[in-house]
Formats: structure tokens, C-alpha cells, sequence
């Protein structure tokens, strides 16, 4: 089975704001997100997928979810790659 890692973002009072998870099924994982039935975190805002990342294990995904969780700075490069490109 594959397992994704992503990345979503959601403009929240004039930034953008993001989470980090690992699914199995990334299309049904955004519809959550997107109608409340997903991470409490995710409740009640709007989602764009603006990362993923294929993992042929859930040990490799998850290890992988918590090093993109923790790490600060490609999150914001990833964020404001997003940005920059909706603003053209």
C-alpha cells in the first residue's frame, strides 16, 4: 500500500496557515479537511494541497511527516512558493 505525506494551506486573517499529515488515500484525506471531519486543527477553514510526497511504507511516511511537521523553514518556503504563485 502507498502513503502520502502532504501539505495543506488555508488563508486565515490575512496569512496563510498550514498542516502536515500522512493518508493513505490523499483525495478522501482533503474532502475531511475540507468538510470538517478531519484533524480538529482543520475544522471550519478552506484547504489547498500544496505538497505530496509518495512513501511505499506507513513507517517511512509518518517518519516523514514528523520531520516536515518540525521543520520550520522548508514549511514556510513551501507556504511562500504557494503564495508567490497565486499572487502572479
Amino acid at each position: 500500500m502507498k502513503y502520502y505525506v502532504y501539505l495543506i494551506v488555508s488563508s486565515s486573517k490575512g496569512r496563510f496557515i498550514s498542516y502536515v499529515g500522512y493518508t493513505n488515500d490523499i483525495n478522501k484525506r482533503l474532502k475531511k479537511h475540507n468538510t470538517s471531519k478531519g484533524a480538529k486543527f482543520t475544522r471550519g477553514k478552506k484547504w489547498k494541497l500544496i505538497y505530496i510526497r509518495k512513501y511505499k511504507t506507513k513507517k517511512e511516511a509518518m517518519i516523514n511527516e514528523y520531520k516536515l511537521k518540525k521543520d520550520r523553514i522548508k514549511r514556510a518556503r513551501l507556504k511562500n512558493e504557494y503564495c508567490n504563485f497565486i499572487a502572479i
